[in-house]
């Protein structure tokens, strides 16, 4: 649905998409990248993916709460604020998801002999790759959603979650 609302409002409706743009394409995929060219001499700069981007998660998470218990922001910004945050649970989820194939991973490596390859294959490819196509899958939809707040516009599913206390005072 189309709103009208000013530029500023537009602008600031924009901000969540950005922030979590950045998390999805510059942490988890050049970030992610890059350090898996050093990852064989160094595991810090690949534990640093998860670690920024949870800090970015939990930010959004607490800046959207912020913002919805504030009467500073307007309805729309608020309700862009709640879509980024229901996309970072999503990434939050497969992360976790991550992280419990990774724990399996150590415990058959550790406890039942698997061999390293195995254990890398299995931690790759039922870990790793529902991330990266997670991520990829939440990068469309949230630069989708910032082209949406650019216009003005909001999903019918986000409008009736939030409901506009502006309309509910006119009626």
């Amino acid at each position: 649905m189309e709103y009208n609302v000013s530029e500023e409002d537009c602008r600031k409706a924009k901000i969540p998409h950005e922030l979590f743009l950045t998390n999805l394409i510059g942490n988890h995929i050049l970030w992610f990248v890059s350090s898996l060219g050093v990852a064989g001499d160094y595991w810090q700069p690949l534990a640093m993916v998860p670690v920024i981007s949870l800090t970015t998660v939990f930010y959004t998470m607490w800046r959207a709460k912020r913002v919805r218990l504030s009467s500073e922001e307007s309805w729309f910004v608020m309700c862009h604020w709640q879509l980024a945050v229901k996309r970072s649970r999503i990434l939050l989820g497969v992360m976790l998801f991550l992280s419990a194939v990774a724990v399996l991973g150590w415990i058959a490596y550790t406890y039942l002999g698997l061999m390293d390859i195995a254990v890398k294959a299995m931690v790759g490819g039922m870990g790793i790759l529902p991330v990266m196509v997670t991520v990829l899958v939440l990068i469309m939809m949230e630069i989708d959603a910032m082209h949406q707040a650019t216009q003005g516009k909001l999903s019918v599913k986000i409008a009736e979650a939030y409901p506009n206390p502006e309309l509910a005072k006119a009626s």
